[in-house]
């Protein structure tokens, strides 16, 4: 909550549900298929914490020279695991190839982005026919040629993986800060270009993992680096045409390992906003943007389970809060006396405040209220006085988009639902007019009259009514097979959203349902609270107890559930199929947590001390040791039937390190009961978002897709024959 404003730095969540399905090798090519899985060896190896002994014969998977990766036992078993899961998916090649033309065949490979103004010129990205990645434009307002400001495709070449991170035109709109990976790492190199020649400067900031703020007139950089354990500890400011070395550090984290930094613009870009925080704590400074070595001004020094972010508007000071209500108030303040708030809008129970954007002659709020979301106009003078933006469908994910510009009278809006393509709007707030802009093309064609979306409720083992929203065929058979989704953690709430991807299914006679269980904050922030630290297994009993009301519901039956989960929802996958394996027909878990007891022990780990608010910390605490011992899947594997598996792991990744998912399956192998598929696919060049471009991640979900239909049993049958 407390960087989503400042830092360009993503979160786990957000990346598990970006990620392509699964990862592709591009290494270990094999002459001569295997015809057995490989067998991990099993190593003595235990640890004691808390006078409790595990034996983890599993443990020499783990590279002590991480992040380096050179052991060649680890990468001769990682290799023969994707020889494995090459050899089993050879058959359903014909099934993978049929999928990909028919998901490509639903995106506009010609596409664009709705052009935006800010400042003197209009901004937009468009693909080209073909292409795996953006080209970035922009023309003057006044009318002009467009100008070519940035070609991802050409920074991706001769690299196996490329990803933009920060992208930022500087105010007068001369130049361009940018940064890229390109292996997986998150380990940024971020350049400037000069708009008006096309030339790169001379200045290079490698190792960044944040946003680029201009400042100082448009002359100087803030950014923060990636340490040695992918936190960023600093804001750092950068003068154009200066050594690096020469950089100014404007703060440093200290005094809270866990604690990242990042940094950003007040509304009329006249401060400099630095914030530092975790999962549940913040702090915020400000420094004028135009004198950034200024003495810092502190808003209010931490206090553990605070959360706010601030933003300044003429002097005053506006600060989102959950001091003195789960769900968040909207309070004012000076800048003589920052730490001094006065409430604008209180807490509520019913209504979820997640965020609110400031302009010249009105300021937006957003929220949810009973899980859906709402943005309200609201009017300075009067704060009783309260514009609702409407929508119509019963579910949806609508929110306020690309809106660069302090003074302005329309507002850009992003809209979908699971039946509507994503849809950009602009809302003109004099009018209150909603106007259509752009709806996401489908070529191969897509009628909305065949498909129905629902949201019904279904009660948890505690009495406690779970949302799922639904979306299926009108034709689709009762009791067909379905796709459950969810994940679980953070406080991320899943959307009920368009996917296209999805459709290869649905329109294979599934029902495809997201789970909004505990452990996001669909429902506010208790629904959050609910489901980490000592109430973590609520959300596993959640997404097990959905599952059987679907059924109960006549949605579908046991063992025709397929299911799937990344990163923390792959936690989620693990904790389930430990817990009630007979009720899934497949499962996908994308590089998933599921060696979390380790990990929350291993504190010099990239993520872990920021972790141990969501998860606990078993180091300090035997209680905390023992809670997540429990439910931690890798310890949980014991000797069953397993439902079949498709897992995947990225050897880059620093969020959820490859060994995890190796382990887990090394585990698996050894004491399940059953002759199920168990596929392990690691991604040997890439990270926690898998291959890069967008070709590869549809590839990869025709893979995923494949794999579900192959052992649902229903890989045989077309599209227009299961529909019916």
């Amino acid at each position: 909550m407390a960087f989503k404003r400042y830092t360009a730095c993503l979160s786990a969540a957000t990346l598990a549900l970006a990620a392509p399905l699964y990862a592709q090798n591009t290494e270990g090519t094999h002459v001569t298929q295997p015809t057995s899985p490989p067998t991990a060896e099993k190593r003595d190896h235990s640890y004691s914490h808390h006078g409790i002994t595990i034996a983890d014969p599993y443990y020499w998977l783990k590279d002590q020279s991480y992040p380096t990766v050179d052991d060649t036992d680890i990468l001769d078993h990682l290799k023969a695991e994707n020889a494995w899961f090459e050899a089993r998916m050879k058959p359903q090649q014909a099934l993978v190839d049929e999928l990909f033309e028919e998901m490509k065949g639903r995106i506009k490979e010609d596409d664009s982005t709705v052009p935006q103004k800010d400042g003197d010129w209009l901004y937009w990205s468009e693909f080209e026919e073909g292409a795996e990645y953006r080209k970035y434009y922009r023309k003057p307002v006044a009318g002009g040629d467009a100008q070519l400001i940035l070609d991802e495709n050409a920074l991706a070449d001769g690299h196996e993986y490329f990803r933009l991170g920060a992208f930022s035109v500087s105010k007068n709109g001369r130049y361009l800060a940018y940064s890229a990976d390109t292996n997986g790492s998150e380990r940024f190199t971020a350049r400037i270009k000069d708009l008006q020649t096309g030339e790169l400067l001379p200045d290079e900031i490698p190792g960044t993992l944040s946003g680029l703020v201009w400042v100082k007139g448009d002359t100087a950089l803030v950014y923060g680096l990636a340490d040695d354990n992918w936190r960023v500890h600093d804001a750092t400011l950068h003068v154009l045409g200066t050594p690096v070395s020469d950089d100014v550090e404007l703060y440093r984290e200290t005094a809270d390992e866990g604690f990242r930094v990042g940094t950003g613009l007040s509304a009329q870009e006249d401060w400099l906003v630095i914030a530092t925080g975790d999962n549940e704590t913040s702090e915020v400074r400000l420094v004028p943007a135009d004198d950034p070595t200024a003495e810092p001004i502190l808003v209010k020094a931490r206090q553990k389970g605070v959360e706010y972010d601030v933003d300044v508007r003429d002097g005053t000071l506006w600060v989102h809060t959950n001091d003195d209500h789960v769900n968040f108030r909207l309070a004012t303040a000076t800048l003589d006396a920052p730490g001094e708030w006065t409430t604008l809008i209180p807490g509520s129970d019913e209504f979820y405040l997640t965020d609110f954007d400031l302009f010249k002659n009105f300021y937006v709020t957003e929220g949810r209220l009973r899980g859906l979301d709402q943005i309200q106009l609201r009017d300075y003078a009067d704060p009783n006085l309260v514009k609702p933006i409407a929508f119509t469908e019963a579910s949806f994910d609508a929110g306020l988009s690309n809106n660069p510009e302090y003074d302005q009278n329309t507002l850009r809006l992003a809209y979908e639902s699971m039946v509507t393509p994503d849809s950009v709007f602009d809302y003109h707030v004099d009018s209150g007019e909603l106007e259509l802009l752009k709806q996401q093309e489908i070529p191969s064609g897509y009628d909305v009259d065949l498909y129905t979306t629902e949201r019904v409720e279904i009660p948890a083992r505690d009495g406690t009514m779970v949302p799922v929203s639904i979306v299926m065929r009108k034709d689709r058979p009762k009791t067909g097979p379905l796709h459950l989704y969810a994940y679980g953690a953070y406080g991320y709430a899943v959307p009920p959203g368009f996917s296209t991807m999805r459709l290869s299914l649905i329109d294979r006679g599934y029902a495809y349902a997201i789970a909004h269980i505990r452990g996001g904050d669909d429902l506010g922030r208790k629904w959050y609270l609910q489901g980490k630290l000592n109430e973590r297994t609520n959300t596993f009993n959640d997404f097990v107890d959905v599952a059987k009301g679907l059924v109960d519901k006549g949605y579908t039956e046991k063992g025709k559930i397929s299911i799937s989960g990344g990163s923390a929802g792959g936690e989620l996958m693990g904790a389930v199929v430990n817990t009630d394996p007979d009720l899934w027909g497949a499962v996908v878990a994308h590089v998933p947590f599921v060696d979390v007891l380790n990990t929350m022990l291993d504190k010099d780990l990239p993520l872990t001390p920021g972790e141990w608010p969501e998860w606990g910390n078993p180091i300090l605490s035997k209680q905390a040791f023992a809670y997540i011992l429990s439910y931690s899947p890798y310890d949980q594997v014991v000797a069953q039937d397993y439902p079949p598996m498709l897992v995947t792991a990225g050897l880059n990744d620093p969020r959820v390190t490859y060994w995890e998912p190796a382990k887990w399956v090394a585990k698996l192998r050894e004491v399940k009961t059953d002759d199920n598929e168990l596929l392990l696919k690691t991604n040997m060049g890439a990270g926690h978002g898998g291959k890069s471009g967008r070709f590869e991640s549809i590839r990869e979900a025709a893979e995923e897709v494949a794999f579900i239909l192959w052992q649902q049993g229903s890989a045989d049958r077309s599209a227009a024959e299961q529909a019916k």
